[in-house]
């Protein structure tokens, strides 16, 4: 898949082009359904599909203290869409000058300039252009005066309930993984680059494998049972969502204890599956009460996985 950062790279082989605009968080059921209706459309005009992302997310930008949590962080959404097979992403960085941008401009400097978009679908609640001025009935009058498809994205349910972003959210901070595996239609993955922490987890004799988050982190906290990957096959561990409050921490980490593992894995890039929730994130008393629950963490990931046998993670050697 071709990841575009920014309208100023869009170049003549670039149009035209099929084209889907969202924020396509978690990239969830709902979201594939969008992508399957543009691949039908890329197919019978012969064209590539492409999907336009925002970085930041609209919301994180006007509003940065009230913005929910992602469920997919911008590396792991163009690793799920490259999955489904998107041939195209153009990612568009929305700053003040995105924001305050005409609703008018953006169509005529992106949709038919930039995309020379031939078949487009958006959302029926849409917004876009300085004060939000542009909506659906906009496109129709563009997509009527300068020869484009448009349509609206379908509406996927399950159960009563339409899929959505924040449904899925609300799964996640319940600690519903359950829930959320069947909304997204896949188990949730986060993936990223090793970092150097301060070493907490090899002091209290349980090194973790640590992941950053650059904004917004995933809405849920807790103790889960996952599944890494990148270090062959999959790997077992343990992993903390959170902030550590015993060590009076502020920045969300994801940290995993790989069990019965050992080697440097500083700089190697992972992806940690979300499997089980163990528990909620607590503030113990002091080091050792949180060196005997992490044992007893440990402890409870290796019964787990031996229930699960038949998932052929490695949890040994």
């Amino acid at each position: 898949m071709e990841l575009v950062r920014g309208a100023h790279n869009l170049h003549a082989r670039h149009r035209p082009c099929v084209a889907t605009i969202g924020n396509f968080d978690g990239i969830h059921r709902g979201h594939q359904a969008v992508i399957e209706s543009l691949h039908d459309a890329a197919e019978r005009l012969r064209l590539p599909a492409t999907v336009v992302l925002f970085e930041p997310q609209p919301r994180e930008f006007f509003t940065p203290d009230r913005a929910p949590g992602r469920i997919t962080q911008l590396r792991d959404k163009l690793r799920v869409l490259a999955s489904l097979g998107v041939q195209r992403t153009v990612c568009l960085r929305f700053d003040a000058r995105l924001a305050a941008e005409p609703a008018e401009a953006f169509i005529q400097r992106f949709l038919l300039e930039g995309l020379g978009v031939r078949f487009l679908m958006v959302g029926d609640d849409f917004r876009f252009g300085h004060q939000r001025r542009g909506d659906y009935a906009m496109l129709e009058a563009a997509a009527a005066q300068h020869g484009f498809e448009l349509e609206r994205m379908p509406t996927v349910r399950l159960g009563d309930e339409r899929i959505s972003s924040t449904r899925v959210r609300h799964a996640l901070a319940d600690g519903d993984l359950a829930a959320a595996e069947a909304l997204l239609g896949r188990r949730l993955r986060i993936s990223g680059r090793v970092i150097r922490g301060q070493a907490l987890g090899r002091t209290l004799g349980w090194p973790t494998a640590n992941l950053r988050f650059a904004q917004h982190p995933p809405p849920m906290r807790g103790i889960f049972n996952v599944a890494v990957h990148g270090l062959g096959e999959p790997r077992a561990g343990v992993a903390s969502l959170g902030t550590r409050p015993t060590v009076n921490g502020i920045e969300t980490l994801l940290e995993t204890y790989l069990l019965d593992f050992s080697g440097d894995l500083y700089g190697r890039y992972i992806e940690v599956e979300l499997l089980a929730r163990q528990r909620d994130e607590e503030d113990f008393a002091g080091l050792e009460a949180l060196k005997e629950q992490i044992a007893a963490d440990v402890e409870a990931a290796r019964q787990w996985f031996q229930h699960h046998a038949d998932w052929n993670i490695r949890t040994a050697g």
